[in-house]
């Protein structure tokens, strides 16, 4: 009986504050939405550290005939340079962190290069005398790059050693950047659904001030009172939780996990099932959110 009549002054109440109701459900989906899209981000942040930094490589560039550095002041790297870097990388000094490693000459390197900027004016301009040939290593451990470099930077004929890791964390710092103001942005659309929500229970406090005057001059208790607005507003938040729950999953399986991964199938995307998550952290926003602004509401302009 008494979850019946809770039930029913909670609907009652939504009823009559549908237009407010369904401005804290449109303000709560956006903010929780943007909550969802930082932690899409984080997540793939997450993945593509643990695909990439399995994958990175350390070049080694040698010397070509515009070198300045001091490793190249005979010129461009000699044959017995280029040999006596093979021979390091194959040598029992460089074994426990050198995995593999591919010679790349000029000759390909112009191929990559006119590959990689074939709509750009500079493809054409290019020779391959300007491009140094390198050797790409890779390493049985990413994070031991510092032995690398101090084993090859300071040899005759390389002009420089390039951890492929520092351009990642170029890349992962601007995607936690983007992150970041997802956040900003989803706490100000936060702040707007709580206050939304605190108007919505006022209004609907006074709408029924004659009721909750009557409960309190038959003895009803406090919860009994406030759970109605309290579910009320509940409610509103968990319909934008759910809406921005299912906009998450949506966004990692079919841009994310399905459109992305069609594109750039070298690259480790993450899915659907990784948003699932995202949903309970939402969820708990939503419900904590709601709840704290009613009860501070509740107790401020309903006095029991």
């Amino acid at each position: 009986m008494r979850f019946a009549f809770i039930l029913g002054e909670t609907l009652s109440g939504i009823r009559r504050n549908l237009s407010m109701v369904v401005s804290v459900v449109l303000v709560t989906f956006i903010s929780l939405t943007f909550v969802g899209a930082a932690g899409l981000l984080q997540l793939q942040i997450n993945q593509m550290k643990g695909y990439w930094y399995d994958r990175v490589e350390v070049a080694i560039f040698l010397c070509t005939g515009t070198s300045t550095t001091v490793s190249c002041a005979t010129g461009p790297v000699s044959d017995g340079q280029r040999e006596a870097v093979r021979d390091l990388l194959e040598s029992p000094t460089a074994a426990p962190y050198v995995k593999s490693y591919e010679y790349e000459s000029q000759d390909q390197a112009l191929q990559i290069f006119q590959e990689q900027f074939k709509n750009s004016a500079m493809a054409g301009t290019v020779t391959a005398e300007q491009l140094p040939e390198s050797f790409r290593v890779a390493l049985v451990d990413p994070e031991q790059y510092e032995v690398v470099n101090e084993l090859f930077s300071s040899m005759p004929g390389v002009e420089l050693v390039s951890d492929q890791r520092q351009l990642l964390e170029q890349i992962f710092s601007l995607m936690n950047m983007a992150s970041v103001i997802a956040v900003s942005v989803a706490g100000v659309m936060l702040v707007c659904a709580v206050l939304l929500i605190a108007t919505t229970i006022r209004l609907s406090a006074f709408s029924r001030r004659r009721e909750t005057g009557i409960m309190r001059l038959v003895g009803a208790s406090k919860t009994m009172i406030q759970l109605p607005f309290l579910l009320e507003g509940v409610i509103a938040a968990l319909l934008g939780a759910v809406l921005a729950s299912g906009t998450s999953w949506a966004i990692a399986e079919f841009f994310i996990g399905d459109w992305l991964t069609r594109q750039y199938p070298g690259t480790g995307f993450i899915a659907g099932g990784d948003a699932l998550m995202l949903v309970p952290l939402l969820l708990a926003v939503a419900v904590v959110l709601a709840a704290a602004s009613s009860l501070l509401t509740l107790r401020r302009y309903l006095r029991v």
